[in-house]
C-alpha cells in the first residue's frame, strides 16, 4: 500500500463475527497475509471493491471459527487493518439480549460499553511509550449515521443505541451474572467487541459496532438457558442480513468518500494522547507503533502486505 494511496480515502474494514466468514459480490478480490509487529491476525485479509468502495474483510474468529474470543489477537487485527489503510470499521457480532424488545433477529447499533474482559491485551501503548485516549464516546456517531441509513434501506429491524456488556467467555453467563448485567442497564452481552473498540480508537479508525441478537442470555424465564443449537439457527438468518447490510452500506459510504477527516474527531484521537517525553520513548516500542502513530509522529506508513 503506497503512502499516497492512504491519504483522504475512505477504505471500509469489515470485521465479521460468528457465522460471517466471507463476503459475496466483491470485485478484484484477493486474500492476503498482513504482517503485524503485534503478532498474527485472526486470518488473511480479503481485499476488494464493492460499489466503488475499497473494502477489507477480516473474519474475527478465522475461517472455520478457529479462535475463541479470548484467543483473538485484537491488537494484530487492528494494526493489520490500519496498515491496509482502513479508515472505517463496521464490526458485526452476535450477542445476547437483556431487553424484551431486543428480539432474536434484531440488530443493535451499539454506542456504549462496559468492559468485563480480563485476559486480553487492551492497548497498543505501554512500557516505553505511554498514551491515554478518550473512549467516553467509544463509537463513531458519523459512521453510525450511515450504517443506520443502510439498515433502514435494507429493511432490517434495528435499534439505535445500546450498551454492550463485554464478558470474557468462552462460557455464557450464569443466571446471576445475566440478571446483574441487566440491572446495570446493559442492553446486550457479547465476548468480542472489547478491546477491539478501544484499539480502533487508539489507531484513529472510525468504529461502528452492529450487534446481531441471537438469544435472551439466561435472565429470561420464558426462554430458559442459552442453547447453542438455537443460537445457530438464528445466526444463519442474521448472517444473511449482515451480508445485506454490507452490500447496502458500501454505496452509501462511497458517496460520502470525502468525509475524512472525521467530523467527530475519531481520526485525531492521538492529538493530545501521547504522554511519554520524546527523549524517553523506547525505540523498539516506537517501531512496533509505526502504523498506529504514523500521522502524529510522521512515520513512513508501510503496508505490510505479503
Amino acid at each position: 500500500m503506497k503512502e499516497t494511496d492512504l491519504l483522504n480515502k475512505t477504505r471500509l474494514g469489515i470485521i465479521g463475527g460468528s457465522g460471517l466468514y466471507d463476503l459475496d459480490g466483491l470485485k478484484d478480490v484477493c486474500w492476503q497475509r498482513v504482517e503485524s509487529p503485534f503478532g498474527r491476525p485472526s486470518d488473511e485479509m480479503l481485499t476488494g471493491r464493492l460499489d466503488g468502495l475499497d473494502l477489507v474483510f477480516l473474519p474475527r474468529h478465522g475461517r472455520g471459527h478457529r479462535l475463541s474470543p479470548t484467543d483473538i489477537n485484537y491488537r494484530a487485527n487492528i494494526d493489520a487493518l490500519k496498515r491496509l489503510g482502513v479508515t472505517d470499521i463496521l464490526s458485526i457480532s452476535a450477542v445476547g439480549s437483556f431487553r424484551e424488545d431486543l428480539k432474536p433477529g434484531d440488530f443493535v447499533i451499539v454506542d456504549q460499553y462496559i468492559d468485563r474482559t480480563f485476559a486480553r491485551e487492551k492497548s497498543f501503548f505501554g512500557d516505553g511509550m505511554v498514551a491515554h485516549v478518550s473512549v467516553a464516546e467509544p463509537t463513531c456517531r458519523a459512521l453510525s449515521d450511515i450504517v443506520e441509513q443502510a439498515l433502514k434501506k435494507a429493511s432490517i429491524p434495528y435499534h439505535r443505541g445500546g450498551t454492550y456488556l463485554a464478558m470474557e467467555g468462552p462460557q455464557f453467563s450464569t443466571m446471576a451474572e445475566s440478571r446483574l448485567y441487566r440491572s446495570w442497564g446493559c442492553d446486550v452481552v457479547g465476548m468480542s467487541n472489547m478491546p477491539e473498540a478501544k484499539l480502533a480508537r487508539e489507531a484513529e479508525i472510525c468504529y461502528c459496532p452492529v450487534a446481531m441478537v441471537t438469544d435472551y442470555d439466561s435472565w429470561h424465564e420464558g426462554h430458559g438457558t442459552v442453547d447453542v443449537q438455537d443460537i445457530l439457527k438464528v445466526l444463519a438468518g442474521n448472517v444473511d442480513k449482515g451480508k445485506e447490510l454490507v452490500r447496502t452500506v458500501a454505496p452509501l459510504l462511497a458517496q460520502a468518500a470525502d468525509r475524512h477527516p472525521c467530523a467527530k474527531g475519531c481520526d485525531h484521537a492521538l492529538d493530545m494522547a501521547l504522554i511519554t517525553a520524546p527523549d524517553r520513548r523506547d525505540p523498539e516500542a516506537m517501531a512496533r507503533l509505526q502504523a498506529i502513530t504514523a500521522r502524529v509522529l510522521g512515520h513512513r506508513q508501510e503496508g505490510g502486505e505479503q
